[in-house]
């Protein structure tokens, strides 16, 4: 059996990631290891490991302390997580580790894999995310790896102008759509229910993290952001928390001041889980922030994204986005935009370029045929000598 071990370090990821550990799970040529870590193990995160618990057995947790969000705290993070990994993969010795995207505590695990010799399959390489250091994180874990497996064309092309081998490169698509057609998504009454908060005429749904490549933005961008959807008429707003980059606190402090004044019309989440995020995308008019589930999962809902800002700077876009300026008046041209009656009607013909949600299959089918012996030599494709 081939022992593959899949790491998760936050919410967002572990969605994206389920459908392909039951995958593993239930092949019976496959065992599945899992090590959770980063925002998982914080309680000021939410504790989701207690959700991955409920749906598969944990091998190893990765404790991280995430006690500070400044860039030095982070980087010690980061130093005591791969340690922590050496010792992990040491003791669980897979056969090949399975990381997606571009996070600082994925950066860690793959770091001990390579120096252990371990292989490492990497999902959603290739993508491009300007404003934020997940875009350079993400290309060196692009260099590490040995299997490939992108969202779209467009990214296969450049983990291969990255110099690596097309054979080894795969277009499976975005593994956000998967969970939208194979989860039951919840109705309005039983998310309304869960939530415990009613939807209103209008409903939005906002996440905005901190913009990493930039100092000491995020009070004054999210500050804007509030300011503007404090106009907004009969409008219920749904907040989720920032994740545990830099300056995500200060976010996160700032929404908790806003909801406890607007108790009436909004309310905040540390950590939805993916069943209630997918469910009430079904029933707002937009995603509001500069998440990248507004740009991959949303459009599937046919509905509109506010994109604020530089974060997803670059990423493959659907017609259903609109870009904007992290200042009030930018937004509030996007909010125009986003109701008048050209663009609803434009979001019934929404296409999501992110594939058609078979991705766990196919990336199980080619990890199982993949031989794994002799994958750690790589060579550099040097696409310069074809052209």
């Amino acid at each position: 059996m081939k022992k593959i071990c899949v790491i998760t370090g936050t919410r967002a990821e572990y969605g994206l990631l389920f459908w392909l550990m039951k995958e593993i799970e239930a092949d019976p040529a496959l065992e599945l290891q899992i090590i959770v870590t980063g925002m998982h193990l914080s309680p000021e995160f939410g504790l989701t490991y207690k959700e991955i618990e409920k749906d598969f057995e944990i091998a190893k947790k990765i404790e991280m302390l995430l006690s500070s969000d400044t860039s030095i705290g982070i980087s010690k993070s980061m130093g005591l997580a791969q340690i922590s990994f050496a010792e992990a993969y040491e003791e669980l010795r897979p056969d090949i580790v399975v990381v997606l995207g571009d996070r600082y505590e994925i950066f860690s695990a793959v770091s001990a894999a390579m120096i252990a010799r371990i292989p490492i399959a990497h999902l959603h390489g290739g993508e491009t995310t300007e404003g934020a250091f997940d875009e350079s994180i993400r290309h060196s874990i692009t260099k590490m790896s040995h299997l490939h497996f992108t969202a779209a064309d467009e990214y296969r092309n450049r983990v291969i102008q990255l110099g690596e081998h097309p054979d080894r490169v795969y277009n499976v698509g975005g593994l956000g759509i998967e969970n939208i057609k194979r989860l039951k998504l919840l109705s309005k009454d039983a998310l309304e229910a869960s939530i415990d908060f009613k939807l209103h005429k209008k409903n939005l749904l906002v996440t905005f993290h901190p913009v990493t490549l930039e100092k000491s933005t995020a009070s004054e961008q999210f500050q804007e952001i509030l300011d503007m959807l404090d106009t907004l008429e009969n409008t219920n707003i749904i907040f989720t928390k920032a994740n545990s980059d830099t300056d995500g606190r200060i976010i996160n402090t700032m929404i908790d001041e806003h909801v406890s004044k607007n108790s009436h019309k909004s309310v905040c989440f540390t950590s939805l889980g993916q069943l209630r995020y997918l469910s009430a995308l079904q029933f707002v008019d937009a995603m509001v922030g500069n998440s990248s589930s507004g740009i991959t999962e949303a459009p599937s809902f046919n509905i509109g994204t506010i994109n604020i800002g530089d974060r997803q700077k670059g990423r493959l876009k659907a017609s259903s986005i609109i870009d904007c300026e992290p200042n009030k008046r930018s937004i509030a041209q996007a909010f125009e935009s986003l109701y008048s009656n050209a663009f609803q009607e434009s979001l019934k013909h929404t296409t999501n370029p992110y594939g058609d949600g078979m991705a766990s299959k196919q990336i199980i089918e080619i990890i199982k045929k993949a031989d794994l012996s002799n994958i750690l030599k790589k060579t550099f494709y040097d696409i310069g000598k074809i052209l």
